[in-house]
């Protein structure tokens, strides 16, 4: 009796549904009916993930990189990162997220030494790198957010 009864019920939402197909309205009243410019905001695309660029670092949190020896890096189409940042070459890899989100796999790097500054710029870098969260692009630069700073970069070749 109890399969009867599902059977009917299902039979129901399918008549409902076939019933709603050809008058064009839904069976769930008003909830179809959006704000205007809805379909605007939906269709929206999100901006493609920059691979195959060269990327040089121009800031971090607003303070201008200085000297020659600039972190740089770029992301192949197998998402795989390779860079320098400052004293070593490191590499990793960099998967891009709905939203334009960013997840940063571990770093491996070369272990040569450098002037302390230079090493202590470089760790803060490959630490922002490696926290991302969030990038966008802009004419011509790319700028990678997280909770460890800001990066801003320009395309290089």
């Amino acid at each position: 009796m109890r399969q009867l009864g599902t059977f009917s019920l299902v039979g129901l939402l399918c008549l409902a549904g076939a019933a709603s197909a050809q008058t064009g309205k839904s069976t769930r009243g008003n909830q179809d009916q959006q704000a205007p410019g809805y379909e605007a905001v939906r269709k929206k695309e999100e901006k493609r993930f920059p691979l195959g660029t060269s990327w040089i670092a121009v800031s971090m949190n607003g303070k201008t990189f200085t000297g020659t020896e600039r972190p740089a890096f770029s992301v192949d189409e197998h998402f795989r990162v390779r860079g320098f940042g400052g004293c070593n070459s490191f590499s990793a890899t960099a998967f891009p997220m709905r939203e334009q989100g960013i997840a940063v796999g571990p770093l491996a790097l070369t272990k040569k030494s450098c002037d302390k500054q230079v090493m202590a710029a470089e760790m803060s870098f490959l630490t922002a790198l490696r926290t991302s969260a969030k990038w966008d692009t802009q004419i011509g630069s790319l700028v990678i957010r997280g909770p460890n700073g800001e990066l801003k970069f320009e395309r290089s070749l």
